[in-house]
């Protein structure tokens, strides 16, 4: 039954995916130029072309990081035809008015309007085209695939509703396999106990299983593995729970691990004295510089403004856990009221925060109120990008009540990062947790393309005011 199939797995739909607009957009590029060069009267050779190769890198490049911004190629985003168009069509947009902007900011003459006016029609109608494309062909039954849970515990309900939640149209889960005899012939969100570890292989072969995902927290017994391991000398792709949640969520799943423990630590992450350090420590030394000097332009109205609706200090500052467990001074510009916390006991700040002033409620919508923590950035004791800096009130409560909380004190605390851009406001232990596994995950992936990620969803959140 497998032979008739190619199910593809989540990293080959991704792939594809941004391998096929990458190639549509230097088609798109090149048709651009040849309509352009035709109305204008350029003659065309292949050293006109050579000679604008910084368009097919500049447009291919710009295009696929926005897309990546914009959800484009998020699966879930990407299996449904309206969502996918929208945010082709938003990235369009967005491309057209940085061109605008750079156009208006050059020499009269220097870039040509007509060209990207014809990248603006053509790319989006060829990308569209190419979406509605995958949706048909690539969403069929015999390129999804068919999963078998091994665990029909909390794991493998999580992985289950996961699945449904991001996956529904690329996955197909076939049924549970646990050894507790209590739960055989059950159904469990509409998906059925099947047997035991002795009908494993019997029912991979039988079902056309392309993929089964451990959902074992606790100790594997001997048969149980050894009928994995033939699933996996058959060719059936074995997963353990964890890793296909980091893949589907962006998240690493902590309450899950069971005795899986390196899964959560970052202990194969980026070292401390690796190039991307360094390359990530010169970049936040040169934009908290920037920052600094934006907020000094900013200052005196900014100051007068807080000042006006509410007598008291323009800056505050507040004890934060840094890397390693240690405390630092964090600066904001004062958002609350003097004495949002008379009694002296903290609390979660929380989305529309009711102790925070007008002035402060802008400020915290364009994260204005940020800005004095280039100061820290500059100091080293925060960087750019990384996990928010708690309290260490906060950071003593969620060490006993959250497993593996303090791996994520593992990096420099930052600006802004993978939660903040990924998960609203958080006010809560639940908050806390969600948070903690996009921060861990971060962690675990960081790198030069996610950082960039991280930061273009940054500056979003910034012009659409949805900060909090």
């Amino acid at each position: 039954m497998r032979s008739s199939r190619l199910p593809l797995q989540i990293s080959e739909r991704k792939m594809l995916l941004i391998l096929m607009d990458g190639v549509l957009v230097n088609v798109a590029t090149l048709a651009a130029l040849l309509l352009g060069a035709q109305r204008s009267g350029w003659p065309v050779s292949s050293q006109f072309l050579a000679e604008r190769f910084y368009w097919f890198a500049g447009l291919t490049i710009f295009y696929l990081m926005l897309a990546s911004v914009n959800d484009g190629y998020n699966l879930k985003v990407a299996a449904e035809f309206l969502p996918s168009a929208f945010a082709i069509l938003k990235v369009t947009v967005e491309i057209l008015l940085v061109y605008l902007l750079v156009y208006f900011l050059l020499p009269p003459g220097s870039l040509p309007r007509h060209v990207m006016g014809f990248f603006s029609l053509i790319c989006p109608s060829l990308l569209l085209l190419w979406r509605w494309l995958y949706i048909v062909v690539f969403t069929a039954p015999q390129f999804r695939r068919r999963a078998l849970i091994v665990g029909a515990g909390w794991a493998g309900r999580t992985i289950a509703q996961a699945i449904y939640d991001n996956l529904s149209v690329d996955y197909e889960i076939v049924g549970f396999i646990d050894d507790d005899p209590h739960k055989q012939s059950q159904t469990l969100e509409d998906i059925p106990i099947l047997g035991n570890h002795s009908k494993l292989v019997t029912l991979a072969e039988e079902k056309g299983i392309s993929e089964i995902v451990l959902a074992i927290t606790r100790d594997m017994n001997g048969d149980m593995f050894q009928a994995i391991m033939d699933c996996n000398e058959r060719g059936i792709q074995i997963t353990p729970m964890p890793i296909l949640y980091e893949q589907m969520t962006g998240r690493v799943a902590v309450e899950h691990v069971g005795h899986n423990w390196f899964i959560v630590l970052p202990i194969d992450g980026v070292s401390t004295y690796s190039l991307f350090m360094l390359l990530k420590r010169i970049a936040d030394v040169f934009i908290s510089v920037l920052g600094l000097a934006f907020l000094l332009a900013l200052l005196p109205f900014v100051a007068l403004a807080i000042y006006l609706e509410s007598p008291g200090p323009i800056f505050y500052s507040q004890n934060r856990v840094g890397r390693a467990g240690r405390t630092f001074q964090l600066i904001k510009l004062r958002s609350m009221a003097p004495d949002a916390e008379q009694d002296g006991q903290p609390r979660w700040a929380e989305e529309n925060d009711k102790r925070a002033t007008r002035v402060g409620r802008f400020l915290r919508r364009t994260r204005l109120d940020e800005l004095p923590q280039c100061l820290n950035v500059l100091r080293g004791e925060m960087s750019l990008i990384g996990p928010r800096p708690e309290r260490p009130e906060f950071v003593a409560e969620l060490q006993k009540r959250i497993p593996f909380y303090r791996s994520r004190l593992a990096a420099r605390p930052g600006l802004t990062g993978w939660a903040q851009v990924n998960y609203h406001y958080g006010s809560s232990v639940e908050d806390a947790l969600a948070k903690l596994q996009y921060d861990l995950y971060y962690i675990k992936h960081q790198s030069v393309y996610l950082d960039l990620l991280i930061l273009l969803k940054t500056i979003g959140v910034v012009l659409s005011f949805q900060g909090t």
